[in-house]
């Protein structure tokens, strides 16, 4: 049966990056998301990509969850615009909301942080704590060297092709959603199998 599609959590920069098309592709994540009924819940920031793709969804009509924590109020400025807006104690509390809140991960370009969510929430799945879908939207082939490092990792030995199937790459929004929305609720790989 295929799993329902509530909300999704958009894991992507605090800055907008070199090329326009980042901009271009948040916005369509956001118009996309809130002409599906679905909520985006985020990084709760006014900057960057995550504004964007935050205003978006907004402006659209839909429906958004921020999850910032405290100490990144200044630094990352909280989105005022946002109906619903969770402060937290820590980054660990703020990943656990937008995991619990989510039915499945898209990745967006960005930095060091949006790298960190995406390892948690795979390795998360790695070790069968979930089985949501975790799509990686590499626009303009931004996460190229991303994918190369995940790859080598296992001809390297240190992951199993399994492990590696469980993030999937597509290159637009539109393919995100409609993969997001076939998934399976029951494509839990046995931890042993890892």
């Amino acid at each position: 049966m295929p799993s329902t599609l509530n909300a999704v959590a958009v894991f992507c920069g605090s800055r907008f990056g070199k090329s326009p098309l980042y901009k271009q592709a948040a916005q369509n994540v956001g118009h996309t998301l809130a002409q599906a009924g679905i909520r985006l819940v985020y990084g709760g920031g006014a900057h960057g990509l995550m504004g964007v793709v935050a205003d978006a969804t907004l402006s659209a009509g839909g429906a958004v969850t921020g999850v910032i924590p405290d100490f990144l109020e200044s630094r990352e400025k909280m989105h005022e615009g946002v109906a619903e807006l969770i402060v937290t104690d820590s980054m660990h509390t703020r990943k656990q909301i937008m995991f619990s809140r989510a039915d499945a991960f898209w990745i967006l370009p960005g930095g060091f942080g949006t790298f960190d969510e995406m390892m948690e929430i795979l390795t998360w799945k790695q070790l069968g704590r979930h089985s949501k879908p975790i799509i990686l939207i590499n626009v303009e082939k931004w996460a190229d060297m991303l994918l190369a490092a995940l790859d080598a990792a296992v001809e390297q030995g240190f992951a199993a092709p399994t492990a590696r199937a469980m993030i999937e790459c597509v290159p637009d929004v539109e393919t995100a959603l409609a993969h997001s929305q076939s998934a399976e609720k029951t494509d839990r790989v046995a931890v042993e199998q890892l």
